[in-house]
C-alpha cells in the first residue's frame, strides 16, 4: 500500500485529517506528524505490534529509547505518580512545548506499568520513562481522540539528520510509513531539549530548542505577590521579599536569581506601567530599598502559570484569582498565614504605609521560615 500524503496547508478540512489519523494509529499503522520542532513517526501505545515496527524502522539503539507523547501536564502524574517539585515546575511551564522530560524510575503505581511488554520495553529498557506534550494544534487534536498516548519518534532512521519538513521525513522512511502529515517547515526547526530528573536534580541529555541558560530559568523556583492596583502592597511586598530570601540564602537581592529564586509582583485590576506610589517609594528607601524604577503588572496566564507560590493580600484576591485559574488551588494563599489580610494604604498618610510595610514583612518573615528551600530550589543544571 502507498503512503498517504495528506498536505495541512491546502486541506478544508483538517478535522477529517485528524479523525483518519486516528482511525492509523488505531489500526497500527504508523504516521509522521508535525511537531513544533522536527517531524516525527508515531505509533499507538496500545499496539505493541506498531510500536516494534517502530523501532525496526528507526533501528534505534535500546539506551536512545522513543518519547511518549501525552496530551496535558496533569497527564504526566499518570505515568510518574510521585514526580518531584521540579519535574511539576518544568511540566506546568514547558509543556505544551519543546522539552522532553525523562524520568528515572517512574514507579510500579506508573499508568506505564499496564502497557504491554513490548512497549514497556522501549519506552523503558534503561529503567527511565521519556515523556513530551508536542506544542502543535494537529497532534493535541489527535492526542484528544486517541484511546492512549502515542510512543514518538524523530521521523528519521538512526544516524540520519531528523527532518524539518515532510518530504524529507518521507524520502528517509519511504513505504515504512503509513501517513504522513504535512504541514510544511517545522515552527523552531531545531530538536527538543531533553532533561533528565533523578534524585541527585536534573541533567541535560540533549541540547535543543531551549538554551540552557532559559532552562535555568524554568527551573527557577518563583513567588509572585498580589494585591489589587500593584502600585503599592505587592511592590512593597515583593522587595521585601526578596530581602527575606536573601538573607536566608547568604546572597545579595541582586543575586537571587543566579540562585534559582525569582520573585514578581502583580495586580488582578492593575494598569501596564504605572509607578509605585511615592509613599510606598518613600518607606522602601529609608529601608535602603529602591522601588522608584517599578512598573506595574496585570496578573496573566503566563504569570500565574509559572508561579511556585502566589501569595495574596486578601481574601478577595486569592478568590479572584481561582475564579479565573481554579488550578491555582493548591499554589495560591493568603500571604499572612493567621488568615489577617493586608488592607490597602492608598490615599492614606505615610505612617499607614510604614505600618503595612511592617505589617507585610512580619508575615513574610513566617512565610520565608516555612519554606524548605532546599527542596524548592533547582541546584545546578549538569551537563554530564
Amino acid at each position: 500500500m502507498s503512503v498517504i500524503h495528506v498536505d495541512l496547508t491546502r486541506s478544508d478540512d483538517r478535522r477529517d485529517v485528524v479523525h483518519r489519523a486516528v482511525q492509523m494509529l488505531a489500526e497500527g499503522k504508523l504516521v509522521v506528524l508535525p511537531t513544533e520542532t522536527v517531524y516525527g513517526v508515531a505509533a499507538s501505545s496500545l499496539c505493541p505490534q506498531a510500536v516494534e515496527r517502530l523501532l525496526e524502522v528507526k533501528g534505534r539503539a535500546s539506551n536512545e529509547p522513543p518519547t511518549l507523547a501525552i496530551g496535558n501536564a496533569d497527564a504526566a502524574l499518570d505515568y510518574v505518580p510521585h514526580m518531584s517539585q521540579l519535574g511539576r515546575r518544568l511540566a506546568r511551564r514547558c509543556w505544551p512545548g519543546p522539552l522532553t522530560l525523562v524520568f528515572d524510575n517512574p514507579g510500579s503505581d506508573s499508568l506505564a506499568t499496564q502497557f504491554s511488554s513490548t512497549v514497556q520495553q522501549a519506552l523503558m529498557s534503561a529503567g527511565s520513562i521519556g515523556l513530551r506534550v508536542p506544542d502543535h494544534e494537529i497532534v493535541r487534536e489527535i492526542l484528544r481522540l486517541s484511546a492512549g498516548p502515542l510512543v514518538l519518534s524523530s521521523a528519521n532512521r538512526g544516524g540520519e539528520p531528523a527532518p524539518l519538513e515532510a518530504t524529507a521525513a518521507l524520502e528517509g522512511l519511504g513505504d515504512d510509513v503509513d501517513m504522513v502529515l504535512d504541514d510544511g517547515d517545522c515552527h523552531y526547526g531545531q530538536e527538543a531539549t531533553v532533561v533528565q530528573l533523578g534524585a541527585e536534580g536534573v541533567r541535560s541529555v540533549r541540547e535543543g530548542v531551549i538554551g540552557a541558560q532559559a532552562f535555568q530559568k524554568y527551573c527557577s523556583f518563583m513567588v509572585l505577590m498580589v494585591c489589587t492596583g500593584n502600585t503599592c502592597r505587592s511592590p512593597m511586598a515583593e522587595c521585601l521579599m526578596r530581602q527575606r530570601l536573601a538573607a536566608e540564602l547568604d546572597c545579595q537581592p541582586e543575586s537571587l536569581e543566579s540562585r534559582g529564586v525569582m520573585v514578581f509582583s502583580a495586580g488582578i485590576a492593575a494598569l501596564a506601567d504605572s509607578p509605585a506610589s511615592l509613599e510606598a517609594v518613600d518607606v522602601l528607601a529609608s529601608r535602603g530599598i529602591d522601588l522608584s524604577s517599578h512598573a506595574s503588572q496585570p496578573v496573566t496566564e503566563r504569570l500565574v502559570r509559572f508561579a511556585d507560590l502566589i501569595l495574596a493580600m486578601t481574601r478577595g484576591h486569592r478568590d479572584a484569582l481561582i475564579a479565573q485559574w481554579p488550578e491555582l488551588v493548591d499554589r495560591v494563599c493568603l500571604l499572612a498565614q493567621d488568615g489577617t489580610e493586608i488592607s490597602d494604604p492608598i490615599g492614606g498618610p505615610l505612617e499607614l504605609y510604614r505600618r503595612c510595610a511592617d505589617q507585610i514583612d512580619g508575615h513574610l518573615e513566617i512565610q520565608v521560615r516555612s519554606l524548605d528551600l532546599e527542596q524548592l530550589l533547582p541546584g545546578d543544571l549538569s551537563g554530564d
